[in-house]
């Protein structure tokens, strides 16, 4: 009978260590999906639609633009990014770094280039003012986040 007790106090061993392992695990597969949907880089805020009148002005264009807010406590390199609309649209960060839990805004006319403001150089509007996605990639092409408005869209 003492063969009999032992492997059943091993087996019982084995299923505790298995269920302590287990819960371990858990947490650490829960973050991990956290992760990807809080992303480090978001889409913070859009404004498709400048205020007053869409006359094409410099000063009307720059009113037109996207915010990326990096939420980690680590710089983003953003070199080779994109950043493009419904219709094909694209910014491509040159040589941006975007450091922790910093915003930058991406503004659709010309201007000089900050550490909080970027300028895609345009003399056309980018952005639909009733409807259309803000999509933000990677340098591998991945989508890292979107932010999409008006008809046929879900705000997030």
């Amino acid at each position: 009978m003492s063969a009999s007790v032992s492997v059943r106090r091993i087996a019982a061993t084995v299923l505790a260590a298995s269920a302590v392992v287990s819960a371990v695990a858990l947490p650490a597969s829960a973050h991990d999906n956290d992760r990807h949907r809080h992303p480090r880089v978001e889409i913070s805020a859009v404004q498709a639609d400048s205020p007053g009148r869409d006359n094409r002005t410099n000063r009307s264009l720059n009113a037109e633009w996207v915010e990326l807010t990096n939420n980690n406590r680590r710089a983003v390199n953003l070199d080779g990014w994109t950043l493009r609309d419904e219709d094909g649209h694209r910014y491509r960060f040159d040589d941006v770094r975007l450091a922790g839990r910093a915003t930058v805004r991406v503004h659709t006319g010309v201007g000089r280039d900050t550490r909080t403001d970027l300028y895609q150089d345009r003399r056309n509007y980018v952005w639909d003012n009733v409807s259309d996605t803000a999509a933000l990639r990677d340098d591998r092409g991945r989508t890292v986040d979107t932010e999409s408005w008006g008809r046929g869209h879900h705000r997030r």
